[in-house]
């Protein structure tokens, strides 16, 4: 009697990017086939720039002997479903290869968070102008490079919240800091109209009192 089959291969695969999107990775659906390895390219403009520019970077992929490109033109700021795509895409042994970091990233965090999720399935991140550099995360250098432009991140973001702390510390002192705006519910300014008029809701709640008109209707 023939034994029973091995497993399939898993459809998912779970990332972990922090604070940064997630991009659908873990529910995107991914063929059982295997196949060899490869290079494969991100290509990315805005919505503003010509399509002259993302030509040119699937020419720069191309000559970087990429064997598939995903490309888009679409905002950083905007849900790009080419990039999660293209993650989806990528297995063990493959190398990611893009012109230059900000094609990939909104930020040096989300760059250091994709990568880390990508050493962790074993695929290689091909920059090809890093600061004038060429950045390939499967030597040490690179590697060194990551880790300096890590603590440069974890630096600048130390320093801006020192001086948000600071700015706060200011604005309470000189009496102009309120926190955060206090939050309207609608549902209870209702509750209270039965019994109370509008001047006495907002004095109740501590808003103003044009808030209580305005979720009233009068």
């Amino acid at each position: 009697m023939a034994g029973k089959p091995p497993n399939p291969r898993p459809n998912e695969i779970e990332m972990d990017l922090s604070d940064v999107p997630s991009y659908g990775v873990k529910d995107a659906k991914r063929t059982r086939a295997r196949r060899r390895t490869m290079i494969v390219g991100y290509a990315r403009t805005s919505t503003t720039d010509q399509a002259a520019g993302l030509a040119a970077q699937e020419r720069d992929l191309k000559a970087a002997d990429a064997e598939r490109i995903f490309g888009e033109q679409v905002s950083s700021t905007a849900k790009r479903a080419k990039l999660a795509e293209c993650l989806a895409f990528l297995r063990e042994g493959d190398v990611l290869t893009v012109t230059k970091p900000d094609r990939l990233a909104r930020s040096t965090a989300e760059l250091l968070s994709i990568e880390v999720d990508l050493s962790k399935r074993g695929i290689g991140l091909v920059v090809l102008s890093m600061g004038g550099e060429r950045l390939d995360t499967r030597n040490p250098t690179s590697k060194l490079m990551l880790t300096i432009l890590a603590g440069v991140a974890t630096w600048e973001r130390e320093i801006m919240l020192e001086r948000q702390r600071e700015g706060i510390a200011k604005a309470k002192a000189a009496g102009k800091y309120k926190g955060r705006p206090i939050s309207i519910d609608a549902a209870q300014i209702r509750q209270l109209r039965a019994e109370l008029g509008p001047a006495a809701i907002a004095k109740k709640l501590g808003i103003a009192r044009s808030s209580v008109y305005r979720v009233l209707g009068t």
